[in-house]
């Protein structure tokens, strides 16, 4: 019984994928030619426009961190406390 539920787990994921497959292959279809364009990689321009942007981002994530780690330090007493309720009803089960 258990072998069947996984056949069918399977069966169910290989249909599932090759549903992506089909629907993938029918946008890139009726897609307009102007809309899956990439821009060159011998470009230099463009790559130094990338360039720029992933240090922008790195400093923003940076920054992000730092303020993070800043609000984040909160002083902790380190005393636990345990309370004792009489009221619960767990130490009747066995």
């Amino acid at each position: 019984m258990t072998g069947v539920g996984i056949g069918i787990v399977f069966v169910i994921l290989i249909l599932l994928v090759l549903v992506l497959q089909i629907f993938t292959l029918l946008a890139v279809k009726r897609a307009p030619a102007g809309v899956v364009q990439g821009i060159p990689a011998s470009d230099p321009a463009s790559s130094k426009v990338v360039h720029e942007d992933e240090e922008e981002m790195a400093a923003a994530i940076a920054a992000a961190l730092f303020m993070q780690s800043e609000e984040a330090h909160d002083q902790e007493s380190g005393i636990i406390t345990i309370v004792h309720n009489d009221h619960s009803n767990w130490h009747h089960f066995k």
